[in-house]
């Protein structure tokens, strides 16, 4: 079909994330670290990073573009998601910064063939699904997203999607209503399976990097705030509470994601700022080892003032220059005799033997309602040879069309934390937990089951499971 004839709705593309789902219970799964496994590579993560800020900003900031603009290089996370009936398999990108599940198609018009990754690339076939059925304009999901002219979508015309990406690539198809099928841990450690009828996007032409074997999957998994995500759409249907959480491995990669609330343990949470496109949070303070940055009056207000991006899919942690000024010069002050270099003309690095945590200072975030974050110095350092580490703070350069400079906390202090997403209720929170054990478990339920039939049984368990009590059951 040509897209021509498809009345068009328009997104703006930010960002990707990973999908679960609850019934009688969360929907629980793991994801996989696009380095994970790998020797650090600076070059990579900052080209990773800036390429993702020009995609989840440009809507938002005054960013130029420019330089080697990747968008499969823009997610951190990916994992495997069922599409159809019978099902089949399909690796997504995942992570928290854009709304749409869209999925290459078999009409695709320069669709990736292989990837570097080393993973499988299928191609989506309506047609060859049982329970797949197209949306047309007069749907009621087309209407309340297309946002044209009423005369580009017609009743009789198919409901098609574009989204632009800030680096200039761009992918583009129609809509199609199907199965997706996930995994699910229940409260009793069981695995089933749930299936949800999803409106998801088919591409059928990609442009740019989207169309390139680098790091390419299938497609790109959002998990934003829109009612087009498959997170609204499963809460709309009843299937699962508007809330998701993660649980990043800062030691191994990957990790794992979920659908659903999160019962135990209790975290504390702050208050996500209202009318904001991505996941934004007030920052009240900052102080390392206990002592408050001392910063200008109109820096402290600036800070006062100041939200913060909390996105996974972002590898570092960016401040403002005076914010980040401050914090380098308390950072290195711990170790005066030791004179950091610089390594690729933006990394600070130090060679030290030691245990990094106990020559560095801790650093806490504090936010709106009393939550802080407590970032230990392995959490902002990373090894990049065995006795050199370098720190993953970095200034901006990031400007709202206000003049504001952005702060963005990435995956680096996101780690060994599990971060929940309430929805319903406009939170977020975290607190700090094993996420490597948690993992694993997940690991073992999920692909060895059988293996981990002891394990379901709690009287024949030496010790409580990561999950136990992270699901929540249903009656």
């Amino acid at each position: 079909m040509d897209l021509n004839e498809r009345g068009f709705v328009s997104l703006i593309g930010f960002g990707v994330l990973q999908l679960c789902v609850l019934a009688s219970a969360n929907v629980v799964f793991q994801v996989e670290h696009k380095f994970a496994g790998q020797k650090w590579c600076l070059n990579a993560l900052k080209s990773h990073d800036a390429n993702r800020h020009r995609r989840f900003l440009a809507a938002a900031v005054e960013f130029p573009l420019g330089g080697d603009s990747r968008p499969t290089a823009a997610a951190l996370y990916f994992t495997k998601v069922q599409i159809g009936s019978p099902p089949k398999d399909f690796y997504v990108q995942v992570d928290t910064g854009s709304d749409l599940l869209w999925v290459n198609c078999i009409e695709c018009d320069n669709c990736p063939k292989t990837s570097d990754l080393g993973i499988p690339l299928r191609l989506y076939d309506p047609k060859d699904s049982s329970s797949a059925k197209t949306v047309g304009c007069d749907n009621e999901f087309c209407k309340s997203t297309f946002t044209g002219q009423s005369d580009v979508c017609k009743v009789g015309m198919l409901c098609a999607y574009s989204v632009k990406y800030g680096d200039g690539s761009s992918t583009a198809g129609y809509f199609v209503n199907d199965i997706v099928k996930i995994a699910q841990v229940s409260g009793n450690l069981q695995t089933t399976f749930m299936s949800g009828n999803i409106v998801l996007g088919c591409g059928a032409k990609q442009s740019g990097q989207l169309g390139s074997s680098d790091q390419a999957l299938d497609g790109i998994l959002g998990f934003g705030q829109s009612n087009t995500s498959l997170l609204s759409q499963l809460s709309s249907a009843k299937k699962v509470k508007k809330m998701f959480s993660h649980c990043l491995d800062g030691k191994g990669g990957g990790g794992i994601f979920s659908i659903g609330e999160v019962v135990q343990p209790k975290i504390n949470t702050t208050p996500l700022v209202d009318d904001q496109t991505h996941y934004n949070i007030e920052l009240k303070s900052i102080d390392v080892n206990g002592e408050d940055i001392k910063l200008p009056t109109s820096i402290l207000e600036f800070v006062k003032k100041q939200t913060v991006i909390v996105d996974s899919g972002t590898t570092l942690a960016y401040f403002p220059d005076e914010v980040y000024d401050k914090l380098m010069e308390k950072i290195m002050a711990a170790q005066p005799d030791k004179k950091p270099h610089v390594v690729e003309k933006m990394f600070k690095c130090y060679k030290y033997s030691g245990n990094i945590d106990d020559g560095f200072p801790v650093v806490n975030l504090h936010f709106a309602n009393s939550l802080s974050m407590k970032v230990i110095p392995h959490q902002y350092f990373f090894q990049i040879e065995e006795d050199e580490w370098c720190i993953g703070f970095q200034n901006s350069n990031l400007k709202e069309k206000s003049g504001e400079e952005l702060t963005l906390l990435g995956d680096l202090v996101l780690s060994d934390k599990l971060v929940t997403y309430d929805l319903e209720n406009q939170v977020i929170g975290w607190t700090d937990y094993d996420c490597q054990l948690m993992a694993i478990r997940v690991w073992t339920e999920l692909v060895y089951p059988n293996l981990s039939n002891k394990l379901n049984n709690k009287a024949d368990r030496t010790t409580d499971s990561p999950l136990d009590g992270f699901v929540e059951q249903k009656n």
